[in-house]
């Protein structure tokens, strides 16, 4: 006669071991992107050799070809000033033996959300509208979105031959106060795209522009797109995402995606030279201004020599040709017409005598009563050192005696010389002037933050500082000083009140990018008045490459006084606007490509 114990340890035993190869059939799952990916069992559904065209290039699903050669020869076909993109390549090394010269392993991780237990937040966005692509007009903006983030734009033809594509996916994010586009990203189906039988899907080109307002639109975007496969029945979402970006991948693992070993392959080409080249000395320290113009001349084959990368130094040398720059400052600039631009009086005067409309201007002394018939006189006025850059020591809009020692104190912090001029009230416009002809317009707004209804002004500045920073590699915050509190205290508030939800204000007057100002692109409405004007600023200082500040009231209208000159430009700001390419084909006009 059997024991009790002897009757019901097997089936103890069974039950235990039906969990444990569940759990192991879990993990394995977890573990490889399916049973079919990498070289795939044959599937009576499943379509051989995927290659999706998204405009940028192409995704090429490894996993559904068959051998390495075919999967070579695929590579080996991406288009010019394309990005194709190998994605779930199972045995990348033995890939990479064979062509090792042609194709390298991308450092970047592979991410999965699992979609069978992800739950959606309600929360809506406010002020931020997600919605699918519908317009001509959408598709322009994702082009802006990519080309501020920089990243390889869509060619001009792809979405109105390609959006009908069932398995593609275009989410945009709009901003509901200026209509402009300011976040995509492209979800594809790979069910629909290749009978896939795991019923996976995946997520690309999540991007928001660098100067959106409001914070969470990356996650919204990417929670939108999750729920719109979820509802398709679709079994989980995986991206890929540089190993180094760490703001992206926070956010990613806070959604709970998981890290999943999946290997990404491209073709070496000049858009990716930066992943498989040896980078130049030093290159990591340059900021972006200077890392920018470093990038065209490398990828038109120009030697570079990193001279002081934190002052953002670097010579070009090419042909027996040798300039020095410091970002978008040469050689070619001269001496003098630095000087004149450095001294904020003097490129008034100059632009003056050339007929340039300019504002009304004193230089402080010790006559107060002079200084008190200034202010009565315009009732509104701007302080700002003589000498000086990035908006430091500058304070507009000053209505009182009061205000106005403030800021004239605030002023001599920078240069013992401050003007007064005359507030021209308006719109802050940038024109980018290289070789004597405009090649960028933007309209630079003031930094803003949007309430929540529990954070302080200064717990929001604080937020929206960290976004800044991130978006131009920390060249933008937002300082709290007194021009931030006198701003603050001109609207009734103060560092510690409360926004209520979605409440806008402004914080600071001055546009300045390394204040928190955010740009705007103006080239193609630019008025051509401005655009004469601005080239003959540039004309009467004789200067190659220019910065013309104006205050207008609209950029598309001739209005204007001049403000100032700036010789180093940051070229950075203006993308998509081929600034970088002008300022090169200035300086080694041989290495112009043609059109």
């Amino acid at each position: 006669m059997k024991k009790v114990g002897d009757a019901t340890l097997p089936r103890q035993r069974s039950k235990g071991t039906k969990a444990v190869n569940h759990r192991l059939k879990q993990l394995r799952t977890r573990a490889q992107p399916g049973r079919h990916v990498g070289r795939p069992e044959t599937s009576g559904t499943q379509k051989k050799d995927v290659v999706l065209d998204c405009g940028w290039g192409r995704l090429v699903f490894a996993q559904t070809f068959s051998d390495h050669e075919t999967l070579l020869s695929e590579l080996r076909d991406e288009a010019p000033s394309s990005r194709d993109i190998a994605f779930y390549v199972r045995d990348p090394h033995v890939l990479l033996s064979r062509a090792p010269q042609e194709i390298f392993l991308d450092p970047s991780h592979t991410f999965r959300l699992n979609l069978s237990t992800y739950r959606a937040k309600p929360r809506r966005m406010r002020g931020i509208t997600i919605r699918r692509l519908a317009t001509e007009a959408d598709a322009e903006g994702i082009n802006h979105v990519y080309a501020a983030c920089g990243m390889v734009q869509i060619r001009s033809d792809f979405f109105s031959s390609e959006r009908d594509n069932r398995s593609l996916t275009y989410f945009v994010a709009q901003d509901d106060a200026s209509g402009e586009i300011v976040g995509t990203v492209t979800g594809i189906d790979h069910q629909r795209l290749f009978d896939d039988p795991d019923r996976g899907a995946s997520l690309w080109c999540l991007a928001v522009h660098p100067h959106a307002r409001q914070p969470g639109i990356g996650e919204k975007l990417l929670c939108k797109l999750a729920e719109h496969f979820q509802a398709r029945g679709l079994s989980y979402v995986d991206l890929s995402v540089m190993h180094d970006n760490e703001l992206a991948i926070k956010l990613y693992e806070k959604l709970n995606f998981q890290r999943m070993s999946l290997f990404t392959v491209k073709r070496k080409n000049a858009i990716n030279e930066k992943f498989f080249a040896m980078p130049h000395q030093s290159y990591d320290a340059l900021n972006p201004y200077a890392r920018l113009i470093v990038d065209e001349a490398t990828r038109r084959g120009i030697h570079v020599d990193i001279t002081d990368a934190g002052g953002g130094f670097f010579r070009l040398t090419h042909g027996g040709r040798s300039i020095h720059c410091r970002e978008s400052l040469s050689e070619l600039t001269s001496g003098v017409a630095m000087s004149i631009s450095d001294d904020k009086a003097i490129a008034r005067r100059i632009v003056s005598s050339a007929g340039l409309a300019v504002p009304e201007q004193i230089e402080v002394g010790e006559d107060r009563t002079a200084l008190q018939a200034f202010l009565e006189k315009h009732r509104k006025v701007v302080v700002k050192p003589a000498r000086g850059e990035q908006g430091r020591g500058i304070s507009i809009g000053i209505t009182t005696m009061e205000g106005l020692d403030a800021a004239i104190a605030s002023a001599r912090q920078v240069c013992e010389r401050v003007l007064l001029e005359a507030c021209f009230e308006g719109q802050d416009l940038r024109l980018v002037i290289i070789d004597y002809a405009l090649v960028a317009a933007a309209v630079r707004r003031p930094p803003a933050v949007i309430g929540d209804g529990h954070s302080t002004i200064a717990c929001l500045i604080e937020r929206q500082s960290r976004r800044r920073q991130a978006a131009t590699g920390g060249e933008s915050r937002i300082p709290i000083d007194a021009e931030t509190e006198r701003c603050l205290g001109g609207q009734g508030r103060n560092l510690e009140t409360v926004l209520d939800e979605g409440r806008e204000i402004t914080v600071r007057k001055a546009a300045n990018l390394h204040t928190g100002g955010s740009i705007h692109d103006v080239t193609d409405t630019v008025h051509s008045d401005l655009v004469a004007a601005a080239c003959r600023a540039a004309r009467a200082i004789d200067i190659p490459v220019v910065g013309i500040d104006f205050m207008v009231r609209d950029p598309s209208q001739p209005d204007y006084v001049f403000i100032e000159a700036n010789e180093r430009p940051g070229l950075a700001n203006h993308e998509p606007q081929p600034t970088a390419a002008r300022f090169v084909d200035l300086l080694f006009p041989g290495t112009r490509t043609m059109a």
